[in-house]
């Protein structure tokens, strides 16, 4: 099948390699279906445009995502609004997941190989980096998944699946080794790397920040490790927007953000009443930023998450919001990761009892403030905060609306925290509903725990795929991950 193709043989990655491997993007306006020649620039810029590209896309972030997060709710598709999984949606995640790794270990293999590249130590840093942050979002989607036996080219096409708790670990401990590794008196790439051009310490920066968001999930369970590994990297992790890690695209075709309508008006989504019924009832000003006026009243309104097109309820389309012209915009930037999600991971480590050089309080301020300065809100952010104070006894709740609030669009990030905090409103009432019209998977009637395995596992890695299903207690939506304790 296709599946195993793309994810295990290694040839066809360069179908999805970019073709010039410049500073921005600026240059790059080729078919990325027909590459020129191969280079540790070329795969750079294709795995980190293929990984965004499928992290922000309509079916995957859309359908997905944005969904499991209660951000967006399906308009005339709701299905996916009632967890069902479109297959194939899953299947081209975890194709294209591991085709990121693919170029990225390519990346390190042909460094190697060569023996005469200079910038080899770090541009290798730089790919190990990129898939670090790649694994952890497939274990989080997926519970254990094929980690130590799976880029393997050409030996093992049907990989073991490792356990989530021991790919954590892996991952933790090869951060830690990256930032060792990187030099920034010697040389990198000096094109290719889109997200930061190569600069070595802002991969360092972006190193310890990704170390405080495996901690930061790992609380609960492991409280002694997370503790020690934020203790050890808060100071070095990022301190400003300045210090962002995205991917900008262009306003040109096919350099454009995945889920734009620069070209064609996307109908498929209204943001639910989730997201806007609690924004306005704290009068938060980034919300004609996340979702655009009802073309038929001209007042932000929400849909109810899940519910039928058919429900008699249900108003004619013209009433309900789409989501934000920015975040629908063909230049907004794939995110990797921001300095408000840094702030509150910190908020939340001071809120536990860890030391990170300020008080909760503070470093929740600090995750609001840096949330309206990223979408650019000059004006109500005082009154914002006095009107969301921070409440110590009620910290799981207040920290985890507000960093929920600001992982907009990061749909999988925010499923993933909700998933791990089960907040609420701060006041204790529930923040999300479960669908409207009920679940389709009757095992999950809130919010699934994760996608299951891509149907294709079954058959081309059984043996694999059912030891795997076994160990995480089944493959269903409803079996949580190793973290998600409560």
């Amino acid at each position: 099948m296709l599946k195993r193709f793309l994810i295990y043989a290694w040839p066809v990655l360069f179908i999805f390699v970019m073709v010039a491997g410049c500073k921005k993007l600026d240059d790059i306006n080729h078919d990325p279906t027909k590459p020129t020649s191969t280079s540790p620039a070329y795969l750079l810029t294709g795995a980190e445009k293929n990984a965004m590209d499928y992290l922000y896309s309509t079916l995957q972030n859309g359908y997905i995502g944005m969904h499991y997060a209660q951000y967006w709710s399906g308009n005339s598709r709701v299905g996916d609004s009632q967890y069902a999984i479109d297959e194939n949606n899953n299947t081209a995640f975890w194709n294209f997941m591991y085709v990121s790794l693919h170029n990225l270990d390519k990346i390190v293999a042909l460094n190697n190989a060569s023996g005469d590249n200079p910038a080899a130590k770090n541009q290798n840093a730089i790919a190990t980096i990129l898939k670090a942050w790649l694994y952890q979002i497939l274990t989080d989607t997926y519970v254990n998944v094929p980690y130590s036996q799976a880029l393997k080219e050409g030996e093992n096409i049907t990989p073991a699946y490792d356990s989530q708790e021991s790919i954590y670990t892996s991952l933790i401990d090869t951060l830690q080794q990256q930032i060792t590794a990187l030099d920034p008196a010697q040389p990198t790439f000096t094109s290719g790397d889109v997200i930061y051009n190569g600069d070595v310490t802002k991969w360092r920066t972006l190193a310890h920040s990704l170390l405080l968001r495996l901690a930061i999930r790992i609380a609960d369970v492991a409280p002694d490790k997370a503790k020690s590994i934020i203790e050890a990297n808060y100071q070095a992790a990022m301190t400003s927007n300045a210090d962002n890690a995205q991917f900008a695209y262009l306003s040109v075709a096919p350099n454009k953000f995945p889920l734009n309508d620069s070209e064609r008006e996307v109908l498929d989504f209204f943001v639910s009443t989730t997201l806007v019924d609690y924004m306005k009832s704290t009068n938060d000003p980034r919300l004609s930023i996340y979702a655009r006026p009802a073309k038929g009243t001209g007042l932000i309104t929400g849909l109810t998450y899940g519910i039928s097109a058919n429900d008699p309820s249900r108003l004619a389309p013209e009433n309900y919001s789409y989501p934000g012209t920015l975040i629908y915009s063909a230049t907004m930037p794939g995110i990797l990761m921001t300095y408000p999600e840094v702030a509150f991971i910190l908020a939340e480590a001071a809120a536990r009892g860890w030391s990170v050089g300020q008080p909760a309080a503070t470093w929740y301020e600090t995750g609001i403030r840096a949330s309206m300065a990223y979408w650019n809100v000059t004006t109500g952010v005082d009154e914002y905060i006095a009107a969301v104070p921070y409440t110590a006894g009620d910290w799981k709740n207040v920290i985890g609306t507000q960093k929920w609030l600001a992982l907009y669009p990061q749909g999988f990030q925010a499923w993933y925290e909700r998933l791990r905090l089960d907040f609420k409103k701060p006041n204790g009432d529930s923040l999300f509903i479960p669908p409207y019209s009920g679940s389709l998977d009757q095992n999950v009637s809130f919010v699934p725990s994760r996608l299951t395995y891509p149907l294709g596992e079954q058959t081309q890695n059984a043996a694999a795929y059912k030891k795997a299903a076994s160990d995480i207690g089944g493959d269903t939506k409803a079996t949580k991950s190793w973290w998600d304790k409560f």
